[in-house]
């Protein structure tokens, strides 16, 4: 009787153990299929046919890193709020520019962008600031492939809003205006620039003024608040170029980014730069924002 009494715990207990792990299973399949579900409709909404394409073309080669895409880029990060999805997309669009190493996968965001709000000319006003991070080939491939996107799209009878064309090109003095520019951003910066480069480089000075500044951020189509998106996400992306990444998150913060917003781009960076990437943008976020609360006290 006693040894029976063993037998049967210890078939009770295993049974037990069984149930448990089947019913872990379960939730386990339950969530996956919450986060591909929500994912699959989020990927849908940004990228439509372009984004399915994708997924559609890993099949047969490796269906896990389409499962990836589906559940952890669009069904963990794509579907946090923090951002709104056009800001979203002007940052992908941005980093895959600057990167300039991911043609198929810009057009597709390219698509997400329009997808999602923003006109044919901030697009361009995106591509176009990304000269001065990244310089001239990367924007010229990027411009053309969102040439090739509208194409697309125009065959496939969508037309998209082409958005307003800047407005004040003209300026007695672009040294001035890039100035101006600037010391909006950061009231401090241009005698920064100068007391670190003047007499060394002089050069160096009057042309990011002139050039990055002046020309660049002085056009008024697209927003401030985009640009500095954009500008972040990019030096994220690139991650070599840890001081001007750090001047342009204060400079987000300067103009109303929140400190949210900026989490959430180093987030979506961990997608398409990488997680060292988005770990080095986050401690840069970090240093930033304790050093504007040391400067309070």
């Amino acid at each position: 009787m006693i040894n029976i009494g063993r037998h049967s715990i210890l078939f009770f207990v295993f049974t037990t153990q069984i149930c448990l792990v089947q019913e872990s299973n379960k939730e386990t399949a339950a969530m996956q299929t919450e986060r591909y579900n929500r994912g699959w409709e989020k990927l849908k909404e940004i990228d439509g046919e372009a984004g399915e394409k994708v997924i559609q073309s890993l099949k047969d080669i490796s269906p896990d890193l389409g499962r990836f895409i589906i559940e952890y880029a669009f069904g963990d990060v794509y579907s946090r709020d923090g951002l709104h999805l056009k800001s979203k997309e002007i940052a992908v669009v941005a980093a895959l520019t600057a990167m300039g190493n991911a043609q198929p996968q810009l057009k597709v965001h390219l698509h997400g962008a329009l997808n999602t709000g923003s006109t044919i000319n901030e697009i361009k006003e995106v591509i176009l600031q990304m000269v001065v991070y990244s310089g001239f080939p990367n924007s010229l491939n990027s411009m053309n492939a969102f040439k090739e996107v509208l194409s697309e799209r125009k065959e496939h009878g969508l037309n998209d809003e082409i958005g307003k064309e800047p407005s004040n090109l003209q300026s007695d003095s672009r040294l001035e205006q890039g100035e101006k520019e600037l010391s909006k951003l950061d009231s401090s910066q241009v005698q920064r620039l100068q007391d670190a480069y003047q007499e060394f480089a002089p050069d160096l000075v009057k042309l990011t003024l002139e050039f990055g500044y002046g020309d660049i951020f002085s056009r008024d189509n697209l927003d401030k608040k985009h640009r500095q998106i954009a500008t972040i996400a990019a030096l994220t992306a690139l991650g070599n170029a840890s001081p001007q990444l750090k001047f342009h998150i204060n400079a987000g913060l300067n103009i109303g980014l929140s400190i949210e917003n900026i989490r959430e781009i180093m987030l979506l960076m961990t997608v398409y730069a990488g997680f060292p990437a988005a770990i080095n943008g986050t401690n840069a976020l970090k240093e930033a924002v304790n050093e504007r609360l040391k400067a309070k006290d």
